[in-house]
């Protein structure tokens, strides 16, 4: 019995060791690209048109998996790079979106608003203060005590800011008004290789002269089907006039700036040039021109497929040969929404309507004053969020919960509303798939007391933002692609959690995962 207890744990000591002994090394460099408002469907659509050094490389010898899930509703930039970064969900890491309403000014911020720190080379104050957890760039520095190369750099402030968490070295984007590269005080000195850019090859030096149009035939450009009848397009920036750059974020040559700053970096920078690993954070654009409808830019969206494929090849040479990419790990994935689509047609006579919040609240309001007497019991709205007058209720010593649940079952008996969630019925309530989706989304420091899930086909029109958005119940699913680094090729299409990310690439790093991280890493991503 002892021989054969000795033998086991000899064996096991054996098997650990020759494990260790194989284990894949760190990565000098991990990648994130984050393409903003890529769509797996059109990826597919429009392979035909691809070269071989771009998406068709990374399909070949990427781990792809091909149903990549966000698990919160209302999705858009601000709240998938977040999820992408920190792992979690709205709920844990306090970004509910874009922008929401301020309880105490009922005013609307941004998500990366922040007054005590200056913009460098913009006049916009930054920082990741609304980001209530830990991001992977975070645990990195942290990590490496603060010697890692950890950067930043995206079209969009708030993509730029939110993937550079709250120590990177530098969060960069592009300015909406003069088209430099800028970063916020908040991140220290800004980098000196990104300012020579700016003061030798800034874009406002190449924008009058830029022009785009079709980089194919225009007979390639048939995979949609559109009522528009183009024969071609020509878009000069110039001709803009005001709006010119942010133009230019919306448009294929968006992503190339991107490359050139990246090659800027990384020439400039220790990036990736010794055995502490690095971080760079990137991010892409794949959605229309000027957000426009695809349906009305049918050959815009298409070419910039064809050009985000080629910056994607672009992008590959570009590290392959200042780093290696045997050396770096890259993850590219999608935001997982996109533009709003127009309201159908009417002849088609597809079921819908406009659901009008500021409406609806105003209703909830008359409501509530014929049973709990005067007052403003709804103090605003945004969205689809109802928000209500806390200090009324309190002043009166009304039951909150009682309140909640009578303006619920009010507002669902409205046209239009599948369902209305209060604030305690997320929190406190029993757990279903999509009260989860829902819960996952909200967060009590900037979210509403009351959640209207509006029916699909119809229309949120909200006046506060001047905004309306036509609501489709679909699902949607994201790409995930790892690439480099002895990543094992394969496609995968068992649904994977975008918060996977976050831990999958610290646990390559032999990192922790960030603090909110709760889901198990995907350990088998390397050969």
């Amino acid at each position: 019995m002892k021989e054969r207890l000795l033998t086991s744990l000899i064996t096991a000591f054996v098997v650990t060791t020759l494990q260790a002994q194989v284990a894949s090394p760190v990565p000098k460099l991990v990648v994130g690209l984050t393409i903003d408002q890529l769509r797996t469907d059109y990826i597919e659509a429009f392979s035909g048109l691809y070269g071989e050094k771009g998406f068709k490389r990374l399909i070949k010898e990427g781990r792809v998996y091909c149903n990549a899930e966000y698990d919160f509703v209302n999705i858009d930039r601000s709240s998938a790079v977040a999820a992408i970064y920190t792992g979690s969900t709205p709920y844990y890491n306090g970004i509910v979106g874009n922008q929401w309403m301020d309880r105490n000014s009922l005013r609307l911020i941004k998500s990366v608003d922040d007054s005590a720190y200056m913009g460098v080379y913009t006049s916009e104050s930054s920082s990741p203060k609304h980001l209530v957890v830990s991001s992977l760039s975070d645990e990195l520095m942290v990590a490496t005590k603060g010697i890692a190369e950890v950067y930043s750099i995206a079209p969009t402030r708030e993509v730029a800011i939110l993937s550079a968490g709250h120590a990177s070295k530098a969060a960069l984007w592009l300015n909406d008004i003069n088209g430099k590269w800028c970063g916020s005080t908040y991140y220290g000195e800004f980098p000196s290789w990104a300012s020579v850019y700016n003061d030798k090859e800034g874009l406002n030096y190449r924008i009058d002269n830029l022009t785009w149009e079709p980089c194919l035939p225009t007979t390639s450009y048939k995979f949609i089907t559109s009522d528009v009848k183009q024969l071609t397009f020509k878009h000069n920036f110039a001709d803009e006039r005001f709006d010119k750059y942010k133009c230019f974020k919306t448009s294929p040559y968006v992503n190339d700036e991107v490359n050139r700053l990246v090659e800027a970096c990384l020439s400039g920078s220790q990036v990736g040039k010794d055995e502490i690993p690095d971080l760079l954070a990137l991010s892409y654009y794949a959605g229309n021109y000027n957000h426009r409808p695809n349906s009305e830019y049918a050959m815009e969206i298409q070419d910039m497929y064809v050009r985000l494929d080629r910056s994607i090849a672009d992008l590959l040479e570009i590290i392959d040969r200042k780093v290696g990419l045997h050396n770096t790990l890259l993850f590219i994935t999608t935001t997982g929404y996109s533009d709003s689509d127009p309201k159908d047609p009417s002849e088609y006579k597809i079921p819908g309507g406009e659901f009008h919040i500021k409406r609806c609240g105003a209703l909830l309001n008359m409501y509530l004053m014929a049973i709990y007497g005067p007052g403003e019991y709804v103090e605003t709205y945004y969205g689809n969020e109802i928000y209500l007058n806390h200090k009324l209720i309190e002043k009166k010593k009304l039951d909150l919960t009682e309140i909640l649940n009578r303006a619920s079952n009010f507002i669902v008996q409205m046209s239009g509303v599948k369902d209305a969630y209060s604030s305690q019925r997320l929190i406190l309530g029993s757990w279903a798939p999509q009260i989860g989706r829902v819960k996952n989304s909200y967060h009590p420091n900037c979210s509403g007391d009351i959640y209207v899930e509006v029916m699909p086909g119809w229309s949120i029109v909200d006046e506060y933002s001047h905004s309306s958005k036509v609501m489709r119940n679909v699902y949607t699913s994201a790409p995930l692609v790892f690439f480099g680094a002895n990543t094992k090729p394969d496609i995968i299409y068992t649904p994977v959690k975008i918060g996977t990310i976050a831990p999958t690439v610290a646990h390559y790093m032999r990192i922790r995962a960030p603090n909110a991280a709760s889901t198990a890493p995907l350990i088998d991503i390397r050969k």
